[in-house]
């Protein structure tokens, strides 16, 4: 396959800002503000290609990504979903404003990679979560491979499922 040839995406990631943006190098930053997560706890979903990869390799020290499930895309999308101007986003104005029926056939979409959350109308391209509930049961300061939360994390649905 040639280089100009593009891949579609086949899957979707969940990204989660766990560290804010406090002491920041520059490239870093500008990667956050980029994936829509500029601030602590938020979250967004991102196709899977080598272009968001690359993205996520650099913010590594900041992040934690995991496959996205429809399950967990719909909750998050009933729970945590925003209007640009911060209210919250309703099934009925998903129907009005976009091609979908519902959540679940959205986090289908989602799930999927056929659909982007910067592609919505009326929608924030962006999930603001809270503090999970009991706490962080591992560092956050260390990649999930020396015992963290960062990076490539096969645990953070359920850590984001506390933070619903």
């Amino acid at each position: 396959m040639s280089n100009t040839e593009t891949e579609g995406a086949t899957s979707s990631l969940l990204v989660v800002n766990l560290r804010g943006l406090v002491n920041t190098r520059a490239p870093v930053r500008t990667t956050l503000e980029q994936l829509s997560i500029a601030r602590r706890f938020n979250a967004t979903i991102v196709p899977d290609d080598k272009v968001y990869r690359g993205m996520l390799r650099l913010s590594k020290e900041h992040v934690a990504w995991c496959k996205l499930t429809s399950s967990l895309a719909e909750k998050i999308l009933k729970t945590r979903s925003e209007k640009s101007t911060g209210r919250k986003f309703s099934e009925a104005e998903l129907k009005e404003n976009n091609d979908y029926q519902s959540f679940a056939d959205l986090a289908k979409g989602l799930e999927s990679g056929k659909v982007k959350l910067t592609n919505l109308y009326g929608m924030r391209p962006f999930f603001r979560l809270g503090p999970p509930r009991g706490g962080f049961r591992r560092s956050s300061r260390r990649q999930f491979s020396a015992g963290g939360l960062l990076g490539q994390n096969e645990e953070l649905s359920k850590l984001v499922e506390r933070m619903l």
